[in-house]
């Protein structure tokens, strides 16, 4: 056998037992809900069950709001996603292709920026949602978060991508920046905003602390906490697994769509990195 021939079929081999490890919790996952809570607990355990449990869904989705739950995590991650996707664009196209003094400072403040842990400003934005009336608010839960250095920070290194004769080119033919920006920048740097929505999305669907600290009211609570709430009532801490584990699986759906909406993007922007990188 050739040598890349055999370097092939390890390679094949090894992104095979990769995906397998990757996809194999969401199968446990899914096949413990299935299951009775004897089942889950029994050595050796079984991969799947010997009678599935459907209902196990059923049960768990009317014990708790999950439908709440689920809509306050979409609606607040989208919200969010919309508005530092805005914001990133904004700030990156001025830090990258426009003049003006103090740019080179201004971004060294905001990479700095990016080294403050978040709990660090916790304190002070509780703070100031608290002076500003947005404490236990969907307004609060989305503009304490729709500005993100890290967004920032990925979208001005898609921006640097593009070549500078382009936005001169859009000034000589009269366009503003704001229709520089989003009738040629953007487009051409399109997949890098699908990754900053998928991470953004992904990061705030499943955030916890935050949310906990500045809501108090039960039907604002995100899908983690309650899932949390879900735990501690529904799945009498711990008792019953596998309602447990049907209301994970439920409550990590939109993800998966979301997923699988954006692969192809996702793949394209990798695809296009490592071009440039052996370019």
């Amino acid at each position: 056998m050739p040598v890349k021939q055999s370097l092939s079929v390890i390679r094949q081999l090894l992104l095979a037992i990769l995906s397998v490890a990757v996809a194999f919790p969401f199968f446990w996952m899914i096949s413990s809900a299935l299951k009775t809570n004897d089942e889950i607990w029994q050595f050796p355990p079984t991969i799947w069950p010997q009678e599935p449990l459907w209902h196990n869904f059923r049960e768990a989705w009317d014990a708790a709001p999950f439908a709440q739950y689920m809509f306050n995590s979409v609606f607040v991650a989208s919200a969010i996603v919309i508005l530092q996707i805005f914001n990133s664009a904004m700030l990156a196209y001025a830090l990258t292709h426009m003049k003006f003094r103090l740019s080179k400072a201004l971004t060294a403040i905001i990479l700095l920026g990016y080294m403050i842990p978040a709990t660090a400003t916790y304190l002070p934005s509780y703070l100031i949602l608290n002076e500003l009336g947005l404490l236990n608010s969907y307004a609060g839960l989305i503009l304490s978060n729709c500005v993100s250095v890290f967004s920032i920070f990925l979208i001005r290194q898609a921006f640097l991508q593009v070549s500078h004769e382009l936005i001169e080119a859009g000034q000589v033919d009269g366009a503003s920046h704001l229709r520089i920006l989003w009738t040629i920048i953007v487009p051409i740097t399109r997949s890098s905003f699908a990754v900053l929505a998928l991470i953004t999305f992904i990061e705030q669907y499943n955030n916890y602390f935050w949310p906990m600290l500045i809501t108090t009211d039960p039907k604002l609570q995100l899908v983690s906490a309650g899932l949390r709430s879900f735990f501690v009532e529904g799945g009498a801490y711990g008792l019953k697994w596998p309602l447990i584990m049907a209301a994970s699986a439920m409550t990590i759906a939109p993800l998966l769509v979301l997923f699988i909406c954006t692969q192809k993007t996702i793949i394209h922007s990798v695809n296009l990195s490592a071009g440039a990188t052996k370019g």
